[in-house]
């Protein structure tokens, strides 16, 4: 008795479920490094610092001048021109540190924990990386900056009431000065961010900053008084000055001036950045 062995289709191979493709485009970039800023502890304390420093040395500086009105005694020769715009502004010497170092760590922290390769590999083009951080961080810099003069300057403005020092928002140029001051320690946290990625150092791209913000003016200040007039207006931190400051006289630049070659040294720190890290590996 023959068997007959039926033999059926073969089952079905189960389907494939079709994996969403993601294409890495510039908003994408941006929220992530969006994201990644604020995952570090270092930035809210960093920010706070910078605020803390703006108001509270500009609040300082301000009842520091006050208390000397009222002794009596004849005031120091820089509390002379005193206003109430330049003591609010007093803290940005200490804010641009603080911003500054915060921008360096965002990049060179990122070659120190090795994490750079796997945002890397995210973003193989890798100049969208270095502008979106530039650009995120920059904009938290100027804003947090902006409201710290505008807070110094509001109450600075209560304190000095009824003193030669006295200004108020309605003041020619008071406003223009304050969103200057925000707008350059905007770019300092983008010099920060450009220094970290050229460097990939933590502590080189740090001391750099300090180098060129505060300890470069000082070694100008060693040179011939005509050798000093031609290169001193030029220096990152007094054409950055220059952007806030009330008034201005023959040896330095005026605001708008000041705002262009601020602009050049960024966009060079910038353009040192993007060029290592096209043509070197991580």
């Amino acid at each position: 008795m023959s068997t007959v062995t039926v033999t059926g289709s073969p089952a079905p191979a189960p389907a494939r479920t079709a994996r969403p493709e993601y294409r890495v485009t510039g908003r994408r970039v941006l929220r992530s490094e969006w994201a990644k800023l604020w995952s570090l502890r270092s930035t809210w304390i960093t920010l706070g610092l910078g605020l803390l420093f703006l108001v509270a040395f500009g609040v300082i500086a301000a009842a520091h001048y006050k208390s000397e009105l009222d002794s009596g005694r004849p005031l120091h020769r820089d509390d002379v021109a005193a206003t109430a715009l330049s003591l609010s502004v007093f803290g940005t010497n200490f804010a641009q540190l603080a911003l500054g170092v915060l921008g360096v760590l965002i990049t060179a922290g990122e070659y120190s924990t090795g994490m750079i390769r796997s945002t890397l590999a995210a973003v193989p083009r890798r100049l969208p990386v270095l502008w979106s951080k530039a650009s995120v961080f920059g904009l938290v810099a100027l804003v947090v900056a902006t409201a710290g003069v505008f807070v110094a300057f509001t109450i600075d403005s209560g304190i000095v009431s009824g003193t030669p020092a006295a200004l108020t928002m309605s003041h020619s140029g008071v406003v223009r000065s304050l969103f200057g001051a925000g707008l350059y320690l905007g770019l300092v946290g983008v010099i920060g961010t450009a220094l970290g990625a050229l460097l990939r150092s933590v502590a080189g791209g740090i001391s750099v900053l300090v180098a060129s913000l505060m300890l470069v003016p000082g070694l100008i200040s060693l040179l011939p008084s005509s050798w000093q007039d031609n290169i001193s207006p030029y220096l990152p931190s007094n054409a950055g000055e220059s952007m806030f400051a009330l008034t201005h006289d023959a040896t330095s630049l005026s605001p708008g001036a000041g705002l262009a070659v601020f602009l050049g040294w960024t966009v060079l720190a910038l353009a040192g950045a993007a060029y290592r890290l096209v043509r070197t590996d991580a």
